[in-house]
């Protein structure tokens, strides 16, 4: 471990990581009071509605956004080290385009379909109408070259400061409904407030950032004229969009899943469940989030980008297994402290799912190594796989099983992820001789 933190990127790593753990820690925190606030302010019923219509406006976000922030690292990051500026003001251009047009589409198409899922998913007429209104959260929600922005720019201290705004307002918000008793609409009312908020200021941060950096024009829109300049721009975009919908499928689309098989009531047990699961899976999201950005300035035929890949799943997996212990000895009785005793089942499916956070946060480098080697196809494929199974998993066990059955398929679809990505990982560092004329930077490079 000490020869490993001799290495300058992978100290930069985990420096990073720890930015971004700060603001994580305490979103976590705060995540869970407001969780615990509505879970104690409204009936369980309720609950599992405002969780639904959440989890709804997330899965249709996820399900038509594109992964601008990986487009911008990707081809945004060599741009920069090579001192290709305009390159690097095209890349931000495209992204800005994308983003608008997809957000745009993405928000309507929510709109639309809402009117036929209300029935399948609880909702009255109030709580449709309060749903219509969260939708044109939507387009904030799929915009993501706000983070791309900051990540390539190295300021992930600005990400951590967003990061903890936002469920702050979000806290304080439902602290104020749950002692004014202002039930569900004024939980709903104050989570669109603070999540409406909280994209705005990532945009500000991203625009202070560029004309910091003398980057004035990066940020008008243009898709066409962008994309003929970046060699391989809407092929990058597509594949990483059509993985993005297949993991939206497998990850955002369970909580609206449980809610249409089993009611909303199961919804917000599985959601309480998933929360946890999320909030422990964030060490492995802080170091992905510097691990990406820091192996595009390598050179992808070299052993140093894979090497570290192998370090920092280690030292992930690690740290899973201390948070697994962790969360065995004080799930239960936070569960009740946070939540109340009406809501300890969840503690059941935590236990089932606890050994996915291992098996998930060792494999979280294989996106990255696969994205930066060019392999983005293999990994769409892999990820269809995978999620395909997931989805045939969840319906059929919790028909079978009831709400642990989704736990059970939970922890099978995250397991079936990281085996399947590891196969053309294996490959790609064994080929990694192949890589550098074909890889974006390889290109950046060459030109």
């Amino acid at each position: 471990m000490k020869h490993w933190f001799s290495d300058g990127a992978f100290r930069t790593i985990i420096r990073n990581s720890a930015y971004l753990g700060s603001g994580n820690v305490v979103s976590a925190l705060l995540g869970l009071l407001a969780l615990s606030c509505a879970g104690k302010g409204m009936s369980s019923e309720m609950f599992g509605v405002l969780v639904v219509i959440q989890s709804y406006t997330k899965a249709v976000s996820d399900f038509i956004k594109f992964q601008t922030w990986q487009f911008v690292v990707q081809f945004g990051t060599p741009a920069l080290v090579s001192k290709n500026f305009q390159r690097f003001r095209d890349v931000i251009s495209f992204s800005f385009g994308l983003d608008i047009a997809s957000g745009a589409i993405a928000m309507l198409g929510g709109m639309l379909l809402l009117p036929l899922l209300s029935k399948a998913l609880g909702l009255d007429a109030d709580s449709f109408k309060l749903a219509l209104l969260y939708c044109t959260l939507i387009p904030s929600m799929t915009s993501s070259t706000p983070t791309g922005i900051l990540r390539t720019l190295d300021r992930f201290d600005l990400i951590a400061i967003q990061q903890s705004v936002k469920p702050l307002l979000i806290a304080m918000g439902s602290v104020v409904a749950y002692f004014l008793h202002l039930g569900f609409t004024g939980f709903i009312v104050t989570w669109f407030i603070s999540n409406l908020f909280g994209g705005v200021l990532f945009w500000w941060f991203s625009v202070r950032e560029l004309r910091r950096k003398d980057f004035q024009g990066a940020l008008r829109p243009s898709l066409f004229s962008s994309a003929r300049r970046i060699e391989g721009a809407w092929n990058f975009v597509w594949t990483t969009n059509l993985s993005h919908s297949i993991w939206a499928a497998r990850n955002s689309c369970s909580t609206v899943l449980v809610g249409i098989i089993l009611g909303p009531a199961s919804a917000g047990l599985f959601k309480i469940a998933m929360t946890f699961f999320d909030a422990t899976g964030t060490p492995a999201k802080l170091l992905e989030k510097s691990f990406y950005p820091e192996i595009m300035r390598l050179d992808p035929s070299s052993r140093r980008p894979w090497l570290l890949g192998l370090r920092s799943a280690v030292l992930a997996g690690g740290i899973g297994i201390l948070v697994a212990l962790l969360v065995v000895i004080v799930g239960k009785p936070l569960i009740s402290l946070v939540f109340g005793y009406k809501y300890l089942e969840s503690y059941d499916l935590i236990k089932i799912m606890l050994g996915a956070i291992v098996v998930s946060m060792m494999g979280f480098p294989q996106e990255s190594l696969l994205l930066m080697a060019g392999k983005q196809r293999i990994y769409l494929v892999m990820q269809a796989l995978a999620s395909g199974s997931y989805i045939l998993l969840l319906v059929t066990l919790s028909h079978i099983l009831g709400v642990e059955g989704a736990a059970y398929a939970y922890f099978g679809g995250q397991s079936l992820d990281v085996l399947l990505s590891l196969i053309p990982t294996l490959w790609a560092y064994r080929h990694r001789n192949l890589l550098s004329h074909h890889s974006p930077k390889g290109l950046v490079n060459e030109q």
